[in-house]
């Protein structure tokens, strides 16, 4: 199986999703790899903050930060070799890649079906709400 490596930025936490601000592109970014994680598909991700000494490991990627900075981050690293830089790959790149089916990707979230109670508000016992 290929080896894929995703190399970021540093951010507030490992994913990005913390804060009142999340960025929709980390956040199919996370399910994506959420998704490849479920379907035995591993992608490796490292934030700059949180996991420096990987970006220092990596020479195609050392190499990279150091000719042309953090902001060419991030980068994303197929069997040793970077081959999206500047921005994350799309669904069909992850896809491609990897050699895995596109629609394994192309699934949309199931809606959650939320039951309100008419009467009593949130549904709290005892007449205490949450």
């Amino acid at each position: 199986m290929k080896k894929m490596q995703i190399f970021e930025p540093a951010m507030c936490c490992p994913t990005g999703l913390c804060g009142v601000g999340v960025d929709p592109e980390l956040l199919r970014v996370s399910t994506v790899l959420n998704t490849l994680k479920k379907n035995g598909v591993t992608v490796e991700r490292f934030n700059l903050s949180s996991a420096p000494q990987q970006f220092m490991n990596n020479r195609a990627v050392n190499r990279f930060v150091s000719t042309k900075g953090v902001g060419g981050l991030p980068v994303t690293v197929l069997d040793g070799k970077i081959v999206i830089a500047g921005r994350y790959p799309t669904n069909r790149e992850f896809a491609d890649l990897l050699g895995i089916p596109e629609n394994l990707l192309a699934e949309k979230p199931k809606a959650v079906k939320v039951r309100v109670r008419r009467s009593g508000g949130c549904g709290c016992s005892g007449g205490k709400c949450c």
